[in-house]
């Protein structure tokens, strides 16, 4: 492979954090699943991320809700975690959301954000959240006013950064117009099956804007993990390319995807959230794997069911 032919190094990122001082990495653990388990299995986990370099531990006020905690049920979870072995908060990036209640279903209204943001504290049992991302767009709140509630958060010192997750390019835009610091994440749904972002701008805002993507559901919910539904011509077409790779570069399919992603000008990060402790060790090998643009555009042309124009 000449360097000509290679992209990027999938590894070679970084988010300008100015609080704890934490490098980004490569790919994040998301805390969707997490619920439900005991403090030593959810600790297990946490510190297997961090110990294979996934800095950012991503949650959200809304995961769990539907468990027998209910609602904040997994960022309490963490926070029982952290309190129980605090240092593991000095090697991660504590990134959560706000703005989902069901059922409304969405407010980012100045008086629901900021508390919000402060049940997240208490339940996460921190006095500052690393990264505060909007959930989903509200569209009865002005960007304005969810833009002057997160400036009020980070002047607080509640939060360090704001992002945002599942806004369009239009919306991502109007928020960054009534904000005087930059939006630091952007967080789409994004893989091999769901390409919208590589296309409707979203991806390329962030490179306009120096946000990182923080990609949810790299694995397409599972569809690119493990068998491929039956029927699903594009999933089978996209484990078949992978699979070859993933031979070739003795990882794990899982691994191919996620650095495929990775591999995207725009530093991807790719958020996994298995609850299998070798699962996470699986993924992270996908810093290992290297695409040519031959081989990237093969996935993504398997990806799209059809020929690039």
């Amino acid at each position: 492979m000449s360097p000509a032919d290679s992209l990027p190094d999938p590894a070679d990122r970084d988010l300008d954090d100015d609080g704890p001082g934490v490098e980004l990495g490569a790919i994040a653990y998301g805390c969707w699943r997490f619920a439900g388990t005991s403090v030593a299995e959810a600790r297990a986990k946490v510190e297997t991320a961090l110990e294979f370099d996934m800095t950012l531990i991503d949650t959200a006020d809304i995961y769990g809700w539907r468990t027998e905690e209910g609602f904040g049920a997994a960022e309490a979870l963490l926070g029982r975690v952290l309190a129980e072995a605090p240092h593991l908060r000095d090697g991660m990036i504590l990134a959560t959301k706000g703005g989902i209640q069901p059922p409304k279903p969405y407010d980012s209204s100045a008086g629901y954000l900021t508390e919000a943001c402060e049940a997240s504290l208490r339940r996460l049992g921190v006095d500052v959240i690393d990264v505060y991302q909007v959930h989903r767009p509200d569209l009865l709140a002005h960007p304005g006013e969810v833009g002057e509630t997160l400036t009020a958060l980070r002047d607080d010192g509640k939060v360090r950064e704001v992002g945002i997750s599942n806004h369009t390019v239009a919306q991502a835009r109007a928020l960054q117009a009534y904000l005087d610091f930059p939006i630091a994440t952007s967080q789409p749904e994004l893989s091999p099956l769901r390409l919208d972002p590589l296309v409707d701008g979203t991806l390329d805002l962030c490179m306009e804007l120096g946000m990182a993507p923080l990609a949810w559901s790299p694995l397409a919910g599972g569809r690119l993990a493990g068998e491929p539904p039956a029927g699903d011509l594009r999933a089978e077409a996209v484990c078949a390319v992978c699979d070859r790779i993933a031979d070739e570069q003795g990882v794990s399919r899982s691994a191919v995807v996620l650095a495929w992603l990775m591999a995207h000008p725009s530093g991807v990060v790719p958020i996994i959230g298995t609850q299998q402790l070798d699962r996470i060790r699986e993924c992270a090998r996908a810093t290992e794997v290297e695409f040519t643009r031959e081989l990237w555009y093969e996935v993504l042309v398997a990806a799209r069911g059809e020929a690039m124009p």
